[in-house]
């Protein structure tokens, strides 16, 4: 049984920094695509990020050039650095993961194979 497990998350003010990890279990992580969606409450969902088996990858607009996706397949395990933030980045972050790549303008809508509890992140101005 493939589980994600999200941790990582947490307070911070605005400006600073945290970085998201997402370790996988039951199979190994390089055969599959992953990412990272945001939904706040009473908000639609967000992709934010994404990192496809060949290492290449995709950002939302809001996310680039603050947000770096990473995957470290030896460990089983993503990472979203996540800088410069700011009060609305807001939001409960999920780890998604799929056995087929996936893109940033599709992620918002479509169904993925797993996906991680969500960690809460908090950003005060």
């Amino acid at each position: 049984q493939v589980q994600l497990e999200d941790i990582g998350g947490g307070s911070v003010q605005a400006g600073g920094s945290l970085r998201l990890s997402c370790i996988v279990s039951g199979a190994a992580s390089r055969s599959l695509s992953m990412g990272y969606i945001r939904q706040a409450p009473g908000m639609p969902r967000e992709a934010v990020a994404r990192i496809n088996r060949d290492g290449i990858s995709e950002y939302a607009d809001f996310a680039k050039g603050r947000f770096t996706i990473s995957r470290d397949d030896a460990k089983n395990t993503v990472y979203l650095q996540m800088n410069s933030l700011k009060p609305e980045d807001t939001s409960t972050y999920f780890c998604v993961a799929d056995h087929e790549p996936f893109s940033i303008p599709t992620m918002w809508a479509r169904s993925f194979d797993y996906r991680g509890q969500g960690t809460q992140v908090t950003v005060s101005s």
